[in-house]
């Protein structure tokens, strides 16, 4: 998942005083001055901010000269650069250190941003220059990275409204000011939610079945809250599924259970159930306003699958094979809690610890074997060397350079020549003060206008830490998860554009998620476990024979997996699809739906509605974006299997050309079939998750 910072893009006239956001950053490469930052800088810093970038685009709007792509959209490109650099700053830091201070400002500043923004693509001025631009653009010679830039900019004022009548305009302006309000409230209770629960567990009964690496992260999340010789569950995911899979206690696994599943619904003032419902009826009459049928229609409109109807062929394709898979899995874990005398009817917050049992026993293979040999370290060092590998990128880690929280790690990312390509920072640890979640987001971006500008990428985790003295451990699904960031990492570090506006991962919703998909393949390889899978105190390699016992287990469970996903992707997609209704009774439309799709009443959706924060953000409507990207990117990685070789020099070089470095340069589809040779097929979908059969 990417999360990218309120951006417009570069070139302002400073304010000279002691507010280092509005300073310059001397520092090597050019980071944050995190050292010297407080949330009192940041209203002023945005304030002045705003204003400059005001008058940035009043003098364009203004211009009387006839309107050229130098003098408009390449002053455009250039506009907001202190808005940019301050914004960057915040949203990340907002997100990694939620105070209530920080909270308190984002609720003030984010209708404003959303205001700025909206005023910018509803100044008929502005759009009447870029627009007799895109009317002459066949006549203007331009390359076709400017022609593309342009057509970009187009698109993006009519879809804000820039056609529409002033009364239009003046109710999207309160529309998007209100939506930017309502997304910042639902992500905060969220994260109220999480950090106002967690499970102690007293002595050995309430740690009956957790593994020695499990109990370790567990009284390590204990002595951060002050419970020191106790042992803790957190509603981190890495905590709690964990917790999940191995707890013998069935009551205390329900508990923790409705616990992960209740955030956002637990009423009171951080109940996200009315938040959800208006901002579901208000993207609706946006888009009613910008003449669709639905927000599903509208939004969909601009991605590779353009219409719901698409993205449904694709779903019901996936979903029957992925139920019937789950029938079958569903009833040997229940006949195996029946043969160890469960005689209760079997419920969610079973599946995980039953399937672990039935893992073990069909594939001799259980998750506590595997966490050993996945220290987070090498983890990390995994996903570096394939981007070696590959890419030909190196990663030198900097010591002395600002950090935003002591934990987080900085390295200087260059290419085969050595010359810089960027900096990457890892911040992987789960803190109470931190959004769940994992996310890849970004505080500068790559453009190559005036001095080249290199990136500053940041991939945000939530791990759990080792006891101290010990390394953290990861489940194979955690280094799934760095693996697939990371992806998200590189797409922003290999950047090469010459615009802001189409860098990195400024690509559609539904292609952004190749590069991350793609790469977690990687960590599966031989190559890569057997240099980088090594016991965290033998220091030895994953025995072979594991491996292969793992190997043969990868589809294992699938059946959940992929009901658990794409029912989430389904109830996103009836939620945004159908024209609003008076009122949105939110728990039961989720109840409804599932009932209609036929949804196993022992399986959960991954992210239920009030804590979907997914489809309260950049992805309403496009929860299926992950599916409609994985038929990629199973297709994609079969092109280096064709090969014999998952390295492959030639393949890679394509890979780099066209997806990793090429940002928004071309159509999508287009980019892919430049890279494969043709379209991608669903068949290395069905068989990755092995519903072929």
């Amino acid at each position: 998942m990417t999360r990218k910072p309120n951006r417009v893009a570069p070139a302002v006239k400073r304010e000279t005083n002691a507010n280092p956001l509005l300073s310059r950053w001397p520092a090597a490469f050019r980071i944050p001055p995190f050292e010297r930052i407080e949330p009192k800088h940041f209203k002023p810093a945005l304030n002045a901010a705003f204003r400059a970038h005001r008058e940035e685009i009043k003098s364009i709007a203004a211009n009387p000269a006839k309107p050229t792509f130098a003098n408009t959209i390449l002053a455009l490109e250039k506009s907001g650069d202190d808005l940019s650099r301050v914004a960057g700053v915040f949203f990340n830091l907002e997100a990694t250190d939620s105070t209530p201070e920080m909270q308190a400002i984002a609720r003030e500043m984010s209708p404003r941003f959303a205001a700025h923004e909206t005023q910018i693509h509803l100044d008929q001025k502005l759009f009447k220059r870029i627009d007799d631009l895109y009317q002459r653009r066949a006549s203007l010679k331009l390359t076709d990275e400017q022609l593309r830039v342009l057509e970009r900019h187009h698109l993006g004022f009519v879809r804000a409204g820039a056609r529409l009548s002033s009364t239009a305009k003046a109710r999207v302006k309160e529309i998007n000011a209100r939506l930017a309000s309502l997304v910042t409230q639902f992500r905060q209770n969220v994260l109220k939610d999480e950090q106002s629960w967690h499970m102690v567990l007293e002595g050995e009964s309430d740690l009956a079945g957790l593994p020695e690496t499990l109990r370790a992260s567990a009284q390590q999340a204990a002595k951060e809250r002050g419970l020191e010789g106790k042992h803790v569950i957190t509603l981190a995911r890495s905590s709690v599924e964990g917790f999940l899979v191995f707890s013998a206690r069935r009551d205390l696994r329900e508990q923790a259970f409705k616990a992960w599943t209740d955030r956002g619904a637990n009423g009171g003032e951080t109940d996200n159930r009315a938040i959800l419902a208006e901002a579901v009826q208000l993207r609706n009459e946006h888009a009613r306003l910008m003449g669709f049928k639905s927000f599903a229609d509208f939004s969909l409109d601009d991605t590779m699958a353009k219409t719901p109807q698409k993205v449904r062929e694709l779903l019901e394709a996936v979903w029957p094979r992925a139920v019937a898979r789950a029938a079958e899995e569903r009833d040997a874990l229940v006949a195996q809690a029946r043969r160890e005398g469960g005689n209760f009817e079997f419920a969610a917050w079973d599946w995980r610890y039953y399937a672990e049992k039935a893992r073990k026993a069909r594939y001799d293979l259980n998750e506590s074997e595997l966490r050993p040999y996945l220290q987070l370290d090498n983890m990390i060092d995994a996903a570096f060397s394939c981007a070696k590998r590959l890419f030909g990128l190196s990663f030198r880690e900097l010591k002395d350079v600002p950090r935003y929280h002591p934990e987080v790690r900085v390295f200087e990312v260059t290419g085969r020549d050595g010359a810089h390509v960027g900096v990457f920072m890892g911040d992987y640890f789960a803190r109470p003060e931190k959004q769940s979640g994992a996310w890849m987001s970004h505080f500068r971006h790559q453009h190559g206008l005036g001095k080249r500008q290199s990136p500053i990428i940041v991939n945000v985790l939530n791990f759990t830490k080792g006891r101290a003295g010990e390394p953290s451990l990861l489940s194979f699904d955690d280094a799934r998860t760095l693996f697939h960031e990371f992806g998200h990492a590189l797409h922003g570090l290999l950047s090469n554009v010459t615009y802001p506006s189409i860098s990195g991962t400024s690509v559609s919703r539904d292609f952004v998620e190749l590069p991350s998909q793609l790469y977690e393949h990687w960590l599966s390889t031989p190559e890569v476990l057997e240099e980088f899978a090594t016991h965290y105190k033998t220091g030895k390699p994953m025995p072979e024979k594991l491996r292969k016992r793992m190997e043969a287990a990868r589809n294992f469970n699938q059946g959940f997996a992929t009901v658990e996903y794409t029912a989430c992707a389904l109830v996103d997609m009836a939620l945004y699809a159908e024209p609003a209704k008076a009122s949105i009774d939110i728990d039961r439309f989720e109840a409804d739906t599932l009932a209609h799709l036929g949804m196993p009443r022992e399986i959960a959706m991954r992210h239920r509605l009030p804590h979907f924060m997914h489809i309260m953000g950049g992805y309403s409507a496009g929860y299926y974006s992950y599916l409609w990207s994985e038929v990629m990117d199973a297709d994609a990685f079969s092109a280096f299997e064709e090969t014999g070789n998952v390295f492959d020099p030639k393949t890679a070089n394509r890979l780099r050309e066209f997806i990793y470095s090429a940002g928004n340069k071309r159509d999508p589809h287009d980019a892919y079939i430049a890279f494969r040779g043709r379209p991608p097929k669903i068949d290395g979908l069905l068989k990755k998750r092995g519903l072929d059969a």
